[in-house]
């Protein structure tokens, strides 16, 4: 095992990172930007150092002062969490050649996974259901695009190769509209992501955003932790995550499941990872891998009790995955509200000092933030200052266990999103369960304030 780790990132999951570091003994270290001085994991970091100036290409993108902090503070691994640098390949392969190791994919897996067209290309040779749509990115003849997208059927999507994060995106309902829609996408895709390439979907009209949580190992081991129902996004960004699917008949998740954990041998994948489905009329449709943790991974967390951090530290360190498929349960139900410093309706970040911070408690409640009354929150980063998980016996319980945390939470001094949460915790269809991508978009325009 390790004795130290540099930690890669910021905000909740250097902290969530910083925990399952001290629970298994190994020091860690912590990097962050001028921004961050005030953050709660560098204050309770044994080595902390600041690695530049508050925007990140300076700092957390800044390889080689990550790499070169790793060297001075004599740190062994180095654990990206999420965004940032945590599914830059390149990134992966110079902590290799550095002698550093990585924890997380292979440089290759990172690559296979992280070109849309490569990850579905792999994923249906792995036997891996798909949106239908063309075979690789889309050929520079008009006319071959009009009859890749008259073979799918109208309406269709045209997608970055290389993009994420719900960018890089655009739907097209008519042929009419077709040539130049792809057109823009490239143009904005190479400006984006430094790759034109593009390629095309059926455009599904009402799914669920359903995902599964693997876990594999260098020995040819993989796992499924069950999945996830991330469906209520705005502009493809996630606000509730929840564990299980509500609704779904557990015959069809286990197929699925297993499916992804067969492709994760196949691939030779290794570490943490999280398969992103669309699911429409009782079938799932691969849609992209992430090869990271994922910010909702907690909810998978409190419903099997696995470690996953702990877990991508272990495999990392070329230990056997301790538990078998046929081992793993799923308990109850947990849902997750990330909450955001930005006014709750009109979603315009918030940063500032916090004059208040009360964070709730209570059976089945768990807070994951580094924020702390008279904490700065800074502008220079995304605006999510924690997450609030529930756990029940049951979706009922653990719903009225978010509302009852959401009631007792008190922050003060910048504007964040709890109100919205506490109205959606509310609304009949979202506690019904199930709704579609499409719902919490909808939802807004109705309720503008």
């Amino acid at each position: 095992m390790f004795k130290k780790i540099l930690i890669a990132n910021r905000g909740e999951i250097a902290l969530r990172i910083q925990r399952a570091c001290k629970e298994m003994g190994i020091k860690a270290v912590v990097v962050y930007s001028e921004a961050d001085r005030e953050a709660k994991y560098v204050k309770l970091a044994e080595e902390a150092v600041c690695i530049g100036p508050a925007p990140s290409g300076l700092s957390y993108l800044n390889m080689p002062a990550i790499i070169a902090t790793a060297e001075v503070t004599d740190a062994e691994a180095i654990h990206p969490g999420y965004g940032f640098l945590s599914e830059n390949a390149d990134f992966a392969e110079r902590v290799q050649q550095s002698g550093f190791v990585f924890i997380g994919p292979t440089p290759e897996s990172i690559r296979l996974m992280g070109d849309k067209v490569s990850a579905k290309q792999a994923m249906i040779k792995s036997g891996v259901p798909c949106v239908p749509g063309s075979e690789g990115a889309l050929p520079e003849d008009p006319k071959e695009i009009i009859k890749i997208a008259r073979s799918i059927g109208y309406p269709v999507i045209i997608k970055a190769a290389g993009g994420g994060g719900g960018r890089g995106m655009r739907v097209v309902h008519t042929e009419a509209a077709l040539i130049n829609a792809v057109q823009m996408t490239r143009s904005e895709a190479g400006a984006a992501f430094g790759n034109p390439q593009v390629y095309m979907e059926k455009f599904l009209e009402n799914p669920r955003h359903v995902e599964i949580q693997i876990l594999a190992d260098e020995h040819r081991n993989a796992v499924w932790l069950g999945e996830r129902d991330c469906s209520m996004q705005r502009r493809h960004q996630k606000i509730i995550e929840e564990a299980p699917a509500p609704g779904i008949p557990r015959r069809v998740i286990e197929k699925i499941g297993d499916r992804c954990a067969a492709a994760c041998k196949k691939i030779g994948y290794r570490g943490a990872g999280t398969f992103e489905f669309l699911f429409e009329n009782g079938e799932f449709y691969f849609i992209e891998m992430n090869t990271r943790v994922q910010v909702e991974h907690p909810v998978t967390e409190m419903v099997t009790g696995i470690d996953i951090v702990q877990m991508q530290i272990r495999v990392a360190a070329g230990e056997k995955l301790p538990f078998s498929q046929r081992q793993i349960e799923m308990r109850g139900h947990a849902i997750e509200c990330r909450i955001n410093a930005e006014d709750p309706y009109k979603f315009v970040p918030s940063p500032g000092r916090i004059s208040t911070w009360h964070a709730p408690g209570g059976p089945g409640v768990r807070v994951d933030s580094h924020a702390y009354t008279n904490y700065f929150v800074p502008p220079n980063y995304d605006s999510m200052i924690g997450k609030i998980i529930c756990h029940g016996d049951t979706r009922e319980q653990a719903l009225a266990r978010m509302r009852t945390a959401l009631s007792e939470t008190v922050v003060e001094g910048i504007q964040t999103n709890i109100p919205l949460h506490r109205e959606l915790m509310a609304d009949a269809k979202f506690v019904l369960g199930g709704t579609s991508i499409h719902y919490l978009e909808g939802w807004l325009s109705q309720h503008r304030r």
